[in-house]
């Protein structure tokens, strides 16, 4: 088997990252001149505040993810690298316990993005092709169960 290679998509983290900074800026500058507690309006300014501090945080934060399963090391090596941090992790394969599919989000909001859920050894949960890293098919339930699928081939269960 030849080892499987994923890429998140940093552009699309990015683009929330400022549409966030940007709503909150608006909502923060919109609302700034609020009359006293309690009111509608400091509800908008510190929503606003929120918002930002989010975006901006995003945008500093806002990482790309390399995920590759090497069937000949038998590991899962995933590369974070960011504008602040570079951070490398292995999972072997005799780690894994079980493989879920986890969720986030609601069809009736019509955002919802799906990740592999790793059951370790250590009893800690991991999540692989992590939602909000915005991985091509993590949208679809049938095409994360592909992924699942194809993990457990991998491993050899």
């Amino acid at each position: 088997m030849t080892p499987w290679i994923s890429e998140s998509n940093q552009g699309k983290q990015l683009a929330v990252s400022v549409l966030s900074a940007v709503v909150g800026a608006v909502l923060a500058y919109g609302f700034r001149k609020f009359s006293g507690a309690g009111s509608n309006e400091l509800a908008g300014f510190l929503l606003g505040l929120l918002l930002l501090v989010i975006g901006v945080a995003g945008i500093f934060t806002s990482a790309s993810q390399t995920i590759t399963i090497d069937p000949k090391r038998r590991a899962i090596l995933i590369d974070d690298k960011g504008p602040l941090r570079t951070q490398k992790r292995s999972i072997r394969f005799d780690e894994i316990v079980d493989i879920g599919i986890g969720y986030l989000g609601k069809r009736s909001n019509g955002v919802t993005f799906y990740y592999l859920s790793l059951k370790l050894k250590n009893g800690k949960d991991y999540s692989l092709f992590a939602p909000g890293r915005f991985f091509p098919g993590s949208d679809s339930r049938d095409t994360v169960e592909g992924w699942r699928d194809r993990l457990w081939q991998y491993i050899g269960r």
